[in-house]
């Protein structure tokens, strides 16, 4: 059973080059093979507003997505980026999605 997982932040809509700029860091991370790769993207038209960022990734299962998450916890080049990017953050939350094969 594959699951996806999606960490979606809301973040303050005056900050957005800023925490844009600080995602691309992350993004450089996963480049690396530092951390998880994953896909971002912003809504255009759907229920989060457009202050919104959502980093899917993909895993063989739930222990592995939880991994990630700890990776993401313990990590110190992550740790240190979250830091500046978390008072950008209004709300955050983590969704974990079971792939169906039929």
């Amino acid at each position: 059973m594959a699951i996806v997982m999606r960490l979606i932040q809301t973040f303050q809509p005056s900050k957005r080059a800023e925490f844009m700029d600080l995602e691309k860091k992350f993004a450089d991370l996963e480049k690396k093979a530092i951390l998880p790769r994953g896909q971002r993207m912003t809504p255009v038209a759907a229920h989060e507003p457009g202050n919104t960022l959502i980093w899917e990734g993909c895993f063989q299962d739930l222990l592995d997505a939880q991994k990630a998450l700890r990776l993401f916890e313990t990590n110190d080049d992550h740790v240190a980026l979250f830091d500046q990017q978390g008072p950008l953050i209004e709300n955050a939350w983590v969704e974990f999605y079971e792939t169906l094969d039929f």
